[in-house]
């Protein structure tokens, strides 16, 4: 009993000098005196209300400035307690006497309530998900430091580990973890303090014995206290990698645009080659006479039209999409338009095409004309069937690949001409019978078509094909737009933090869980714009649901990349020089694909003292419209 008695009262002195610093730090902020005693300097109410003035960011009016009589202390410390419970802060079995007489237990209780409504979060009554989210922002952070290991707000603490890890996480700058001494905890303590208050502006508000003494466990409401310090000091630090990141992700679309130009080009000029030859063997070609030859050059020509003809068609309508694919995503982000080479365009291709049909045709026929025992009833009938479903084919191909405007507009097209495909399909159906037809009749020729059902069967499977691939990839674009800077494991850590927050699997979030989770992920609202929030997406949702909880996310965090935003990116990174060097985008952290691909599209030239600078200014204004 004696020895519970003893912690209880060295507990209640930690928290006694920690809470005074952590209040010292806001009155001295604000030009007043600090305080020396917490037990005695509130007991008059007059420092209490000016700490709820700086807290509250408001006057509470007039107050006995200098109180003589208990009742005029009464009257301040009524003052600032009524203030409290306003602000929806709910204070137990505390009045005006228990300050007045200097009540260490609930003064303590009263103060820890403070800085949970007023620090930590500035979230929930009693707060359980404050403590749980800062919890879980410590865990994430000491993750990749194998000797660290963060359970709670007590032990977990007590070598200096977890403080030296926050450090080195967010500024390994400040010091080299891998040579710390892992047994000194004092040392480690010790050090973390010191860089804190120096370099970060986090005041000292524990002891090194406070935390560090081995015969007694850390105190936890001051560990808490002095941790969430850290949380705010670094919940911010984030904003500096946007700069990086978004140049960044720049360099990954012109780059992922120019080898995609490449690629397209690339693939033409090797598609027009190869109907270009085909066309010139089929010239040369000529007839012996014989059936047998004639049968020959038919079965030839077959074996064309399923094997290369089926690549080329392929190739043909993988082009043409990815074209389109290019010209979606520079109007997606606002880049000038893509033209190809002369010769190269989806016209000039077009155009080869129907020569080339045109070839084929001829080809045919020359073939046909050497065989005449087809009967012309059943050839005519399925040419019909065939030229029109191949015309059919061909306009819904055309509109696809003429596809363009907004995003949206994009779809609602895509999704009208996917309506189509049912009537297709019936006369797919149709076209089998005709073919069966003939080949019961051993009609193998048809001058009136060079479709067969199975070439229709195929071109009609990858028009059904690309319709769907233009779906997804405008519905892909359409998140890419919406979510342009989350990153999958952006977005893997929002969902975990959700159902972490899900304590009862339901699939929402109570207004506690949902701050409590914001608050975890650094994202912290006053309260009054907490409840905003909060009823908006009820309003909207139904509830906070995990729809809910990651499209607020999204516009909380969206980071969409315009271009002057994206200009003031690289004046960040080039320390607003007119140029960038190597050593900047290598500074800025970027990666060394990006550095490469940037090295050879912007201007470049060699500065007096010989090093390579590049005109970034001249590069912006070149790629966008």
């Amino acid at each position: 009993m004696v020895q519970t008695d003893s912690l209880e009262a060295r507990s209640r002195d930690i928290q006694a000098r920690t809470f005074c610093k952590w209040l010292n730090t806001k009155l001295e902020a604000n030009g007043y005196p600090p305080m020396a005693s917490l037990f005695h300097d509130l007991s008059d109410g007059v420092r209490l209300i000016q700490l709820m003035e700086i807290m509250g960011d408001t006057s509470l009016g007039r107050y006995n400035r200098n109180p003589r009589m208990r009742v005029q202390k009464a009257e301040n410390v009524n003052k600032a307690l009524e203030f409290i419970t306003s602000r929806g802060v709910k204070l137990t079995n505390i009045g005006p006497e228990d300050i007045i007489d200097g009540n260490p237990k609930l003064i303590l209780g009263m103060i820890w309530t403070l800085i949970l409504r007023f620090t930590i979060a500035d979230i929930s009554e009693e707060g359980v998900s404050a403590k749980e989210g800062l919890l879980l922002w410590c865990q994430r952070k000491t993750a990749p430091y194998k000797e660290v290991e963060v359970q709670d707000f007590s032990q977990s603490w007590s070598d200096g580990l977890a403080l030296c890890a926050l450090i080195h996480c967010h500024r390994p700058d400040l010091l080299d973890y891998n040579k710390l001494d892992k047994s000194d905890r004092y040392g480690n303590a010790t050090l973390a303090f010191q860089i804190a208050e120096e370099h970060l502006g986090i005041p000292q508000l524990l002891e090194v014995a406070d935390l560090c003494d081995p015969e007694a466990r850390p105190d936890e409401r001051s560990v808490m206290t002095y941790v969430a310090s850290y949380f705010h000091a670094f919940s911010t630090m984030d904003q500096a990698e946007t700069v990086s990141r978004r140049v960044e992700k720049f360099a990954e679309l012109m780059q992922s645009v120019w080898l995609s130009k490449n690629d397209y080009e690339r693939r033409v000029r090797a598609l027009l080659s190869s109907v270009l030859e085909i066309q010139a063997l089929w010239s040369a070609i000529k007839f012996t006479g014989t059936y047998v030859d004639a049968k020959e050059h038919a079965s030839n020509f077959q074996k064309y039209k399923q094997t290369t003809k089926r690549q080329w068609v392929t190739e043909k309508q993988d082009v043409s999409t990815l074209f389109g694919n290019v010209q979606t995503k520079l109007r997606t982000y606002g880049l000038r338009e893509y033209v190809p080479p002369p010769g190269l365009s989806l016209a000039d291709l077009d155009a080869a095409w129907k020569a080339l049909l045109s070839s084929e045709a001829k080809r045919s026929r020359a073939i046909n004309a050497q065989i005449r025992e087809i009967k012309e009833s059943l050839r005519k009938h399925f040419a019909d069937l065939a030229n029109d479903f191949e015309r059919r084919l061909s306009v819904i191909s055309s509109e696809l690949s003429a596809i363009e405007g907004p995003l949206e507009e994009q779809q609602d097209q895509v999704q009208h001409l996917q309506t189509r495909l049912p009537v297709l399909a019936d006369k797919l159906a149709e076209l089998a019978g005709a073919e069966e037809d003939c080949q019961s009749a051993n009609v193998d020729e048809n001058d009136y078509t060079v479709f067969t059902f199975r070439d229709l069967e195929f071109e009609h499977e990858l028009v059904v094909q690309s319709i769907s691939k233009k779906i997804a990839f405008v519905d892909n674009q359409i998140v890419s737009r919406n979510m342009t800077n989350l990153t999958p494991a952006q977005l893997e850590q929002f969902e975990s933090t959700f159902r972490y927050f899900d304590r009862d699997e339901s699939n929402t979030l109570e207004f506690a869980e949902m701050t409590g989770a914001l608050a975890s992920l650094g994202i912290i609202f006053p309260e009054d714009n907490m409840y905003m929030l909060y009823d908006q997406l009820v309003q909207d949702y139904g509830a906070v649901t995990y729809e809910a909880f990651i499209n607020i996310l999204v516009e909380i965090t969206e980071d969409q990349t315009s271009p002057a935003q994206l200009r003031e990116s690289f004046r960040g990174i080039a320390q607003d020089k007119p140029f960038v060097t190597e050593l900047d985008l290598r500074v800025a952290h970027l990666p060394q694909s990006s550095i490469d691909y940037l090295r050879q599209v912007i201007p470049s030239q060699n500065d007096e003292g010989g090093e390579i600078v590049y005109d970034y200014e001249a590069w912006l204004d070149e790629v966008f419209s």
